[in-house]
């Protein structure tokens, strides 16, 4: 129970991220909302994982975790794991341009984060938002009824 209450806050954690990445959308602070969706997406992940009881490396993508411990998760879930670890190694590559830009070339975030990267990073965070956010209730709830 104690490990579903952690991903029970990871993702209050990543709903905020999410939150503020849409007004960052909307703001058209492009950067800004890239790097939320990313931290968005890695708390959710990260959230699933600790919800099964499996440790993971601290890292920012720990998608490479998910093809080893599959079986650990329902079936729904499994089937969506190829679109999450995508998410997760799309957005961690942005993660940096979208703090630094393209320093090499002179570039700043603005330069090199679209209006395109951030709706797709928009789009993404809210999906796994969304499964993980599933799939932790389902897990709080069984481990609730197991208790009693």
């Amino acid at each position: 129970m104690r490990l579903v209450r952690i991903a029970q806050s990871y993702m209050k954690q990543a709903g905020a991220r999410l939150d503020d990445a849409r007004d960052a959308y909307e703001e058209g602070n492009h950067p800004y909302a890239v790097r939320l969706s990313q931290e968005c997406v890695e708390l959710c992940l990260k959230a699933a994982l600790k919800a099964v009881g499996i440790e993971y490396p601290k890292v920012h993508d720990v998608s490479d975790v998910f093809p080893s411990v599959k079986q650990r998760f329902p079936g729904w879930f499994q089937a969506k794991l190829d679109y999450l670890c995508e998410s997760s190694k799309i957005l961690v590559k942005k993660r940096e341009l979208s703090f630094y830009g393209g320093e090499d070339a002179f570039l700043s975030p603005d330069e090199v984060i679209s209006e395109a990267d951030a709706k797709d990073a928009v789009e993404r965070a809210e999906k796994a938002y969304g499964l993980c956010r599933k799939l932790v209730e389902e897990i709080g709830s069984e481990a609730e009824q197991s208790v009693y």
